[in-house]
């Protein structure tokens, strides 16, 4: 007979939060962190364990399973909740109590090399995320030697168009919603501003 206890173990696990639930506040809510990573996170991670159980995707890690099944139509439900994943896991990363300001030297001089100003940067970035359409995500991400700012819809990322992410601004409607309703550029802004971890991004560039 087979062990019940060992076939549900869950191979995926929700990632401990950088910082506590509150300490985005008032730019982002611990109401919202709570929804946001305690459910609709954690939801992701739940799914995919389940989707994956039994399957040739089962053990193998977050970055293969979205790269193994992205435009697979017939693996649509595991891309998405491995995406999601992955995704919120870089979210949390991008942000941090006190940030925004300026960059680390070295990325500072690959952003001023790829757009001219970090101003410049931010504006492509705040564009990105305010005309998303529907649900979906900012990134600043690295394709070869350039940087780039990319939006990609719902759970979609730069890894399945072989680039590397080096931050993400969430804009599904429940990274916001709560604190902002339909005022999603007041949120960008607003993360632009106060909580962008331009340090995370500096140890993704390398």
């Amino acid at each position: 007979m087979i062990n019940d206890k060992t076939e549900s173990a869950s191979p995926h696990v929700l990632p401990t939060l950088p910082y506590a639930n509150n300490a985005l506040d008032p730019v982002i809510s611990a109401k919202t962190i709570g929804f946001h990573y305690g459910k609709h996170h954690k939801g992701y991670v739940d799914n995919l364990n389940k989707l994956v159980a039994g399957t040739e995707f089962a053990g193998l890690k977050l970055e293969k399973i979205i790269t193994e099944t992205a435009g697979k139509v017939d693996k649509t439900a595991i891309f998405n909740n491995a995406a999601q994943t992955w995704n919120h896991t870089f979210y949390w990363s991008s942000l941090k109590f006190n940030g925004g300001g300026e960059p680390p030297a070295a990325l500072k001089q690959k952003i001023v090399t790829s757009f001219g100003t970090l101003d410049a940067c931010r504006k492509e970035l705040a564009t990105a995320a305010t005309t998303q359409f529907g649900s979906g995500w900012a990134w600043l991400a690295l394709d070869g030697d350039k940087l780039e700012v990319v939006r990609t819809g719902n759970a979609d990322s730069p890894l399945t168009k072989g680039m590397k992410p080096l931050l993400t601004i969430d804009v599904w409607e429940h990274a916001y919603y709560l604190d902002y309703q339909n005022r999603r550029a007041d949120y960008v802004n607003a993360v632009l501003d106060k909580l962008i971890n331009w340090g995370f991004a500096a140890e993704n560039l390398g």
